[in-house]
């Protein structure tokens, strides 16, 4: 079969597309059009402030679940070899590196160029870096059926140490924004490198609306990419298209079902990444990668996928551009003198032209074949 996947590239750029383009412009119109169905439509853009999930939930575990697919067609050769190369382990440590300096520039403090304002794990990329990382020296040396049992364990440990373990009043059961483990521990361990954390008066200060946790919730990064790495293996085997499109799916199910089952006792919360919320998501991203597969790549409705493959094929340079560089001057110098005649909509119209921006950069390199890996 061939060695990439159309329907991969196809459901990354759908993901990148929601996250770079499609949600800003959604909120600019929610602005200016006070209906129902807008306040439903902005719904599906909005993280759950605490328990639960909403689909804009899933645009992280899904860049990183793909992180994972992508990893036994890249390293199936090293696989194979033994594993022992230098310039294989070279390359894994090169690309953690990448990813958490871009991490670090996306957050925006490694650009500031302010000691106290270094933070140092505070992102979506450093998240991908660990998992990656891990995944990948685990896919290497390991079967499929380890690599089970590794994401099984790694579960087990985050929710028993959730559960059962206490650190200087955190823990012990408490899945509150303040009072839980991974909260404890990310504010012992890195305290002022912490994102948002200040110093004053001596003391570090965190604020209060940030409840992102980053040290024990890596077992579960893990995972998410492990989930991947299993999906990959599955689209990389010699079982029929039709088959494997139809295990995918039966994945998803089950994991969604036990994730919400698990929810009962160990609730759904991505702001810690616990273990219920890993196979709710991760059986979401079975799902949409199943549908994807069998409509690309068993079916081949491969035709007009260009939109999609222009932010998939260059996810992480759509992802950091996004956020580090700001189109709004450009925009505004275009369409200067058009706010008098468009009153509200203004907003709407300098973002939609920040994403064209944004999308003809992305098209030329498309066109020129220029694909920025790390």
């Amino acid at each position: 079969m061939k060695q990439r996947l159309e329907s991969l590239d196809a459901l990354r750029g759908f993901d990148l597309f929601c996250l770079v383009a499609l949600s800003d412009l959604v909120e600019e119109l929610a602005e200016v059009i006070d209906k129902p169905w807008m306040g439903t439509l902005i719904e599906c853009f909005t993280h759950k402030k605490w328990e639960g999930f909403s689909s804009w939930d899933l645009v992280m575990p899904l860049f990183m679940f793909m992180a994972g697919v992508a990893i036994p067609f890249a390293l199936s050769g090293y696989r194979e070899q033994g594993a022992r190369s230098g310039k294989l382990y070279w390359r894994l440590a090169r690309r953690v590196l990448l990813l958490w300096i871009l991490g670090m520039m996306v957050q925006g403090n490694l650009l500031a160029l302010d000691p106290n304002r270094i933070y140092l794990f505070t992102n979506t990329l450093q998240a991908i870096a660990v998992g990656y990382l891990f995944s990948a020296i685990i896919y290497l040396h390991t079967s499929w059926k380890t690599q089970i049992g590794i994401a099984v364990a790694l579960l087990l440990t985050f929710w028993a140490a959730m559960e059962w373990v206490t650190i200087g009043g955190f823990g012990g059961g408490d899945y509150t924004p303040h009072g839980n483990l991974a909260e404890g521990i990310d504010s012992m361990v890195l305290g002022r490198f912490r994102d948002t954390a200040q110093v004053i008066d001596g003391e570090v200060v965190v604020k209060a609306s940030y409840t992102y946790t980053w040290l024990l919730s890596s077992l579960n990064f893990i995972v998410t990419v492990l989930s991947g790495v299993l999906t990959g293996e599955v689209l990389r085997s010699s079982m029929k298209q039709g088959w494997k499109a139809f295990l995918l799916l039966a994945i998803g199910a089950i994991l969604v079902a036990l994730g919400w089952t698990w929810d009962l006792v160990h609730p759904v919360i991505k702001h810690i990444w616990t273990g219920s919320m890993v196979l709710v998501s991760s059986g979401y991203c079975f799902l949409l990668m199943a549908v994807f597969y069998w409509w690309i790549d068993c079916k081949g409705h491969n035709k007009h996928l260009t939109l999609l493959k222009v932010y998939g094929m260059n996810s992480i340079t759509a992802y950091v551009v996004s956020h580090v560089i700001s189109f709004r001057s450009i925009s505004k110098s275009l369409f200067f003198g058009l706010e008098q005649y468009v009153g509200d909509y203004y907003g709407f119209i300098i973002q939609a032209s920040n994403c064209v921006i944004l999308f003809l950069i992305l098209y030329i390199m498309y066109k020129n074949r220029i694909f920025l890996r790390v």
